[in-house]
């Protein structure tokens, strides 16, 4: 049996055995949904629909492992992202700083393209220190929550994460997102010093703060893997 919910078609395997409903994400994409006999229709979407985000987040990170990640060059006309915005690289000889933004533009001294991806990761570093730490000065009067400080680094596949001592985490890529994605990673984590765990109460604090989350969410479990690194 084969079931379409929105824009996800999955294949249903029934059992007299399992008593739990499971989507599984099958190396080639395709997903399988297990469920027991006497589960009907509407039980089965409503569990699908509960589980789209994992499943979109899941089928991207399928689909980034298996392209070949593209690496940036630094050469003339290079697009760089920066708050969901593409910037063309121009090279040039002469500059106070190794690395700026200007009219637009990335400019990249001559000397300095040996380590460029070093210097836009510090650059990014920095910008994202401060636009997120912007974000969350905004929302702590409405989330009831005041984070110890923040800090950028490199998170791996994570976007985001709140540590001891009430310190909250984000991967220096979250600059490269559209601003109201970014956004939405600043409330996520900031909820997470309430609320530890993905359970009800947290996506609740979540919407108070941000009603439009779910939309925000979705495109960062659609597109999010899609954002190109260096």
């Amino acid at each position: 049996m084969t079931m379409v919910v929105d824009d996800l078609r999955l294949s249903v395997q029934r059992s007299t055995r399992r008593r739990t409903l499971q989507i599984t994400v099958e190396r080639d994409g395709e997903l399988v949904l297990s469920a027991p006999n006497e589960a009907d229709e509407c039980a089965l979407r409503a569990f699908v629909l509960e589980k789209r985000f994992w499943i979109y987040t899941k089928l991207a990170e399928k689909d980034r492992l298996q392209r070949p990640a593209p690496r940036k060059e630094f050469v003339d006309g290079e697009g760089f992202l920066y708050l969901g915005r593409s910037h063309r690289l121009k090279l040039v000889d002469a500059q106070s700083a190794p690395l700026k933004l200007a009219a637009g533009r990335f400019c990249l001294r001559r000397d300095a393209v040996s380590a460029a991806r070093e210097h836009f990761i510090r650059w990014y570093s920095e910008r994202a220190r401060i636009w997120l730490s912007g974000r969350v000065a905004d929302y702590q009067s409405r989330m009831e929550v005041r984070p110890a400080g923040l800090k950028v680094q490199d998170l791996g596949y994570r976007w985001g994460s709140c540590g001891k001592g009430e310190w909250l985490y984000f991967h220096w890529k979250a600059i490269l997102l559209p601003p109201r994605i970014a956004e939405y990673l600043v409330v996520h984590e900031m909820a997470h010093l309430h609320e530890p765990h993905h359970r009800p109460a947290f996506w609740r604090r979540v919407e108070r703060a941000m009603p439009d989350y779910a939309q925000r969410k979705t495109w960062l479990a659609m597109h999010g893997m899609d954002v190109e690194g260096l």
